[in-house]
């Protein structure tokens, strides 16, 4: 069942989402070669605690930590690790919080140091593609569009689309319906209704779009080793347009 949201709750959703974002400000002054994503762990179980945020990962199916930290080939749910970050690096951070009960959801994919030509491509793209996507998170149109949005940004540019791993809806739970997976034909998949709210969270990978689990059950990699990315925001869909709940310095209407 998808469960809509009132402008109270969105509300809610909006207050955790903003925290977040500011997490994510203040990770990015922090991403850099020598820095252990252990320490970026530290640092917002922290962060939650000054800011009386739940990390609600923490715990969720038995994940043991307040962040996911997928370094070059993992492409998501990544252990912080003790082991520095090196030039040339990229890292995604990935951090759903709760406040009072109500959660916001948002990765992002970070260089650290100077990375590479091919490198930056994917940051943008995949960055870029989680823009196409949300465009399309309007009153009317179908989950299918955004998805159909996202595939056909990011491949003519080279990129594959993970299938393994998709959006979802939020709200007092982590992970609600409908679905939003990232590739996919138009048309297609529960149609957007005032008060959803969703995340569109694309990872794109340089290779091939399988993922494999290594034995931690967590930890999904690349099958050919090849970089991945992802970007994702938690969106509320709105009469006016989609409202990104974790973008710094979103207004409620």
């Amino acid at each position: 069942m998808i469960v809509i949201k009132t402008p109270d709750q969105i509300a809610r959703m909006h207050k955790a989402g903003q925290l977040i974002a500011r997490c994510h400000q203040e990770i990015a002054k922090r991403i850099r070669p020598g820095v252990a994503t252990w320490e970026i762990e530290e640092f917002v179980e922290q962060f939650t605690k000054d800011n009386g945020a739940i990390p609600e990962q923490k715990g969720y199916s038995g994940y043991p930590y307040a962040t996911c930290a997928s370094v070059n080939d993992v492409i998501c749910h990544g252990f912080p690790s003790k082991e520095p970050l090196k030039e040339g690096d990229i890292v995604t951070i990935d951090m759903v919080f709760s406040v009072d009960g109500w959660m916001a959801d948002s990765a992002w994919s970070y260089a650290v140091g100077e990375i590479s030509e091919e490198a930056r491509k994917l940051l943008t793209a995949t960055e870029e593609s989680l823009y196409v996507g949300i465009e399309k998170a309007i009153v009317g149109n179908r989950i299918g569009d955004i998805a159909n949005a996202i595939q056909t940004y990011a491949e003519p540019r080279g990129f594959s689309v993970v299938r393994q791993f998709i959006g979802h809806g939020i709200g007092q739970k982590m992970h609600e319906e409908p679905q939003v997976p990232h590739y996919g034909p138009a048309g297609k998949g529960p149609r957007l209704k005032e008060g959803m709210v969703i995340t569109i969270e694309p990872m794109l990978n340089i290779g091939r779009y399988e993922a494999f689990i290594e034995d931690d059950g967590w930890t999904a990699r690349t099958v050919d080793g090849s970089l991945s990315a992802q970007y994702e925001h938690t969106v509320a869909i709105t009469k006016d347009g989609p409202l990104i709940l974790t973008k710094l310095g979103t207004q409620l209407p």
